[in-house]
C-alpha cells in the first residue's frame, strides 16, 4: 500500500472548489488578528498545495490564497485603527503575547510598510502586524501595496513546496517503502507535537512575565492615591 502517494491522491480526488474554498478560509481566519492560533492555515495550505498537480490548479489556489490573505489583513487593519493601543491590554493581545505585539509596532515604526512586506514570515508577528499598522497609522495607501506584494509571494512560496512535496511523494515511497513512509510521518507527528508543546510553554512564560510586571490591587490603589496627589 502506498501510503503517502494514497493520501495525495485521496486529495486530488476531493473536488476542487471544495479544498480551494477551505484552504482560502483558513487562511483567512490565520490573518486576522487573533485567529492565527486557532486555523492552521500555514499548514493547511502546504497540504492543500499537493493537489496542485497542473498549472490551472496552482493559479487558482494561488489566487484564492492570495486574494483571503489580503483581506484578511485588511481586517485586521481596519481593526487597529478603529480601537488604536488599546489593543495592546485585551485579553487576546496578551494571550498572544504582548512582546509579539511591541515587536510589531516596532518595526512598523522604523520600517513602515518593508516591515509589513517581511512580517508575512514571521509566525505570530504576521498575524498581528495588520492591527499594529492600524494603530501606528500607517497610511492604509501604504499599507495595501506591502499586503498585496506579501500575500502573493508568500502564497506563492508554501504552495511550491506542498506541490514539490506532493511530487516527490511517490519517489519517496519507492525507495523508502510503506514501513520507512510511516516512520516519517510519525516522526513529522512527533515534531509537529514539540513544537506545539514549547510555544505552549513559551506563551505560558511569557504570561507569567507580564503578571509579574502587573502591579498588585494595593499597589495600584496607592499608585492611584499618587497621581491624583
Amino acid at each position: 500500500m502506498a501510503l503517502l502517494t494514497d493520501v495525495i491522491d485521496g486529495l486530488a480526488g476531493l473536488p476542487q472548489p471544495a479544498v480551494v474554498g477551505v484552504t482560502g478560509a483558513l487562511i483567512l481566519a490565520e490573518c486576522t488578528l487573533g485567529l492565527g492560533f486557532l486555523a492552521p492555515g500555514e499548514s493547511g495550505l502546504v497540504i492543500a498545495a499537493t493537489t496542485a498537480t497542473t498549472p490551472a490548479r496552482f493559479i487558482t489556489l494561488w489566487l484564492v490564497v492570495t486574494v483571503c490573505a489580503g483581506l484578511g489583513d485588511a481586517i485586521g487593519y481596519a481593526i487597529g485603527k478603529r480601537f488604536g493601543p488599546r489593543l495592546r491590554g485585551t485579553k487576546l493581545v496578551r494571550k498572544l503575547g504582548q512582546h509579539h505585539w511591541d515587536k510589531a509596532t516596532d518595526l512598523i515604526r522604523r520600517r513602515g510598510a518593508f516591515a509589513v512586506f517581511f512580517a508575512r514570515y514571521l509566525p505570530v508577528v504576521r498575524t498581528l502586524t495588520p492591527a499594529a499598522a492600524g494603530t501606528s497609522g500607517l497610511p492604509f495607501r501604504n499599507f495595501a501595496p506591502a499586503v498585496v506584494l506579501g500575500a502573493a509571494s508568500w502564497s506563492a512560496v508554501h504552495i511550491g513546496i506542498g506541490a514539490a512535496a506532493g511530487a516527490s511523494a511517490k519517489a519517496i515511497e519507492d525507495r523508502m517503502g510503506t514501513a520507512g513512509a510511516v516512520l516519517l510521518i510519525a516522526l513529522a507527528v512527533l515534531a509537529a507535537v514539540v513544537v506545539l508543546i514549547r510555544k505552549r510553554r513559551m506563551t505560558a512564560r511569557d504570561r507569567c512575565t507580564e503578571l509579574e510586571m502587573e502591579p498588585s490591587p494595593t499597589e495600584a490603589t496607592e499608585l492611584k492615591a499618587e497621581a491624583r496627589d
